[in-house]
């Protein structure tokens, strides 16, 4: 990498960082903290607002990616980051479950992730953009990592409202890094195209990595549900879920080394197709093993590869689309792309919650063994370049 490429790629990190630190921050005690609240006696109105963000930013990706083709990345991004800011600042002062449904939809508003890859993908050159990618990808790993340790004893300090204070100030810390660090995009011609939805959904291979990550996140989000069941039928007490978790996400950085290795060698295809195929062999593995009441260390072994597949899986998916997806028009597709991620949070819990209600864990786990091995048919017939073609000489 250049020293710009590595400035470019360490401020977006930082951006997502900050942000996701925030949102991680919360959850892992938000259904606890929102039952103090008036309303919090209802599971239903407390899953609402845990999920509405997902819904919202799905909502939002689209357009602001878009937006981010017409008027530039950087603009988006602040305007993004600003009515997270605001929603955070609106649950913080949330005197009841209702409001913290308004001010978790309002977050979700803010939905910047497409225009933070895409000026990523804008800022730096096609045989580093992974590399750039998976340290984004490390950043958020490593948020929610930090969140897991962190998060009980903020709560128990500040409470559900000083986490949203603290996640307001992150957003606004996000800020300041888009505006003093992150360096400037590059200058677009007033006679160039602008990004249209038809340059994506028409596009014959980017629907396949898009509906790639909408399977990643159902079944990451339908996981939580079972594999913390698991985890206290094998003795493990709630409070130290994280013991399991931690170790797992931490381990799974070395394995990120691999995939820079392959981006060097233009084999991002075969390392795809890996991810995909672990991802598979995971669910399977633990639909099999969970009648039997597997032990705790065969659930750390298991979550281990779980997070290789899925740092593997989300540092190499967005590079692919940024090198498939037109110039004028990455901010759209990635768009779409985050969209199908949102979609996937949202639809993994109600996925999860209602599985389990009809059949118990193992009927998640049958269903995420199907979706995985759905992709992993399709993902297998992905056909798209390892690099892209040189350009003609003029």
């Amino acid at each position: 990498m250049t020293p710009a490429e590595r400035r470019a790629s360490l401020s977006l990190a930082g951006i997502f960082a900050l942000r996701m630190l925030g949102l991680f921050l919360v959850l892992p005690v938000f259904a606890l903290e929102a039952a103090r609240l008036p309303g919090g006696n209802d599971p239903a109105l407390v899953g609402l607002a845990m999920g509405i963000y997902g819904l919202t930013q799905a909502v939002m990706q689209v357009p602001l990616g878009l937006a981010s083709d017409r008027v530039g990345r950087k603009k988006i991004i602040v305007i993004g980051l600003i009515v997270f800011a605001l929603g955070s600042v609106v649950a913080a002062l949330a005197g009841s479950v209702q409001m913290l449904v308004v001010g978790r939809a309002i977050q979700g508003a803010g939905a910047v992730s497409a225009a933070v890859t895409a000026l990523l993908a804008d800022l730096t050159r096609d045989e580093v953009r992974t590399k750039g990618m998976a340290l984004v990808g490390i950043s958020i790993a490593a948020m929610f990592a930090l969140s897991l340790v962190a998060a009980p004893p903020l709560a128990g300090a500040v409470g559900l409202g000083g986490l949203f204070w603290i996640t307001a100030a992150l957003a606004v810390a996000g800020i300041a890094v888009v505006l003093w660090w992150t360096p400037a995009e590059p200058v677009q011609h007033a006679d160039a195209p602008r990004g249209r939805l038809a340059d994506v959904w028409l596009h014959p291979h980017l629907w396949r990595l898009d509906l790639g990550v909408f399977v990643l996140h159902t079944v990451q989000m339908a996981m939580w549900v079972v594999v913390p069941g698991l985890l206290v039928q094998a003795g493990l007490q709630k409070a130290q879920h994280w013991h399991v978790y931690l170790p797992a996400v931490l381990a799974s950085f070395v394995m990120l080394g691999g995939l820079f290795a392959a981006e060097r060698r233009g084999q991002l295809r075969a390392v795809l197709r890996f991810g995909i195929a672990l991802l598979f062999v995971v669910q399977v593995a633990l639909w099999l093993l969970a009648p039997r009441a597997p032990g705790l260390w065969t659930l750390g072994a298991l979550m281990f590869f779980f997070f290789i597949a899925f740092n593997i899986l989300e540092a190499t998916q967005p590079s692919l689309i940024s090198r498939l997806a037109p110039a004028h028009a990455r901010g759209a597709a990635l768009g779409v792309y985050n969209t199908l991620q949102s979609l996937g949070l949202f639809a993994g819990g109600a996925l999860g919650g209602w599985l389990v209600k009809a059949g118990g864990p193992q009927a998640v786990l049958v269903a995420t063994s199907a979706l995985a091995l759905l992709w992993l048919l399709l993902g297998w017939a992905q056909a798209v370049p390892a690099r892209p073609a040189a350009a003609p000489a003029s």
